[in-house]
């Protein structure tokens, strides 16, 4: 990578197993804290999907020019997103075994709720077709890219969430269920084809005039037009007045950006082996060493914060089957982030079919 200055740095492995991390922990300033944090773990050992972080400094770049790119840093991130997809194997938007990303931001100080992310991303019409097929659950898929549709529409474009969550409630008293995880591929599919039409029917045409086809707003099937607009507005983020009323309260400073954290997706959602939670390395109220937190079996991270569904405490997580050996090494893992980082530490997981 040949920038004078450095905007991208890769974490995690290559496909060979070989650490191909190009930051750390002491970088927040440039990673952020989640980009560092991510670094570090992968440095020291631990299961972190590999991913790239967009400096802090690229997002001031981008919004002190009027939100626009800084020359060459979207060749740049092409390189680190070919690359990623080298590592993985695969390829965003491949119709055979496509490669799914998370954006997140991450800025040098905890800005709890105050940023976007979006997940799943990399779905389209074609690449649903992989993910059926190399899963072999349809309902699964369709239950990724609708929530695909929604963050997006809602992180990304700005569209009022409640417009999808209303459209859920509709289905799920239609169909005479109580639960989102009672609708059945069928449902979700369906869903999708209305989520799309909430998307065309909401979203400004002459504010984005690429996704008009043929005269009408669609949900972006390309890829990279995806994950260009969700990392501009992960960037934009910082300046919403959420986030800037945040900071005056916190008294954190204006001019220091987020970093953008692209990483290879893990699924909580693949059924009943497949579980996502946030734990404390012991109780944050008064430091008791336990095994302290909250997990949801078959979910994304965002089910867990959001309270839609009653989670369970992350203390019974070993007895359940199929995922005590996950439990397990996530209590070794508990050690060895305390022991390193001479701290408690708070951590979001994920376990996809068994594995931490």
């Amino acid at each position: 990578m040949t920038e004078a200055v450095k905007r991208v740095y890769a974490f995690g492995k290559d496909a060979n197993g070989n650490n191909v991390t190009e930051g750390n922990t002491d970088m927040k300033w440039v990673l952020g804290g989640k980009g560092a944090n991510l670094a570090e773990m992968a440095n020291i050992g631990l299961p972190v999907p590999p991913g790239f972080t967009i400096t802090c400094q690229t997002c001031m770049e981008y919004a002190n020019a009027d939100n626009t790119w800084p020359a060459g840093a979207l060749d740049t991130i092409a390189e680190y997103r070919a690359d990623l997809e080298e590592r993985m194997g695969k390829r965003l938007g491949d119709a055979e075994d496509p490669l799914l990303v998370s954006v997140r931001s991450g800025a040098p100080f905890s800005m709890p709720g105050m940023m976007d992310t979006v997940l799943n991303l990399g779905l389209n019409d074609e690449s649903i077709n992989g993910l059926i097929k190399q899963t072999e659950n349809p309902r699964f898929a369709w239950d990724s890219y609708r929530r695909f549709i929604q963050m997006f529409s809602n992180v990304v474009m700005g569209l009022d969430g409640d417009l999808f969550e209303n459209a859920i409630v509709a289905m799920k008293n239609d169909r005479n269920v109580a639960s989102d995880t009672d609708l059945t591929a069928e449902d979700l599919q369906e869903l999708v084809s209305e989520f799309k039409a909430i998307f065309s029917e909401n979203v400004n045409g002459a504010a984005y005039p690429t996704l008009v086809v043929d005269g009408a707003v669609q949900f972006p099937q390309d890829p990279m037009v995806q994950l260009q607009l969700a990392i501009e507005a992960v960037f934009g983020s910082w300046n919403n007045p959420r986030a800037v009323l945040y900071r005056q309260k916190e008294k954190i400073a204006d001019d220091l950006g987020t970093a953008v954290n692209v990483q290879s997706m893990v699924f909580g959602n693949k059924g009943e082996t497949s579980a996502t939670g946030v734990a404390f390395t012991r109780n944050p109220a008064n430091g008791t060493k336990e095994f302290y937190g909250d997990y949801l079996v078959n979910a994304q991270g965002e089910d867990v914060v959001a309270g839609i569904r009653n989670t369970s405490p992350i203390a019974e997580l070993k007895e359940v089957e199929g995922l005590e050996e996950a439990g397990a090494q996530l209590e070794e893992i508990f050690e060895v982030l305390e022991n390193h980082f001479r701290d408690m530490c708070d951590i979001e997981f994920t376990i996809e079919q068994g594995k931490l």
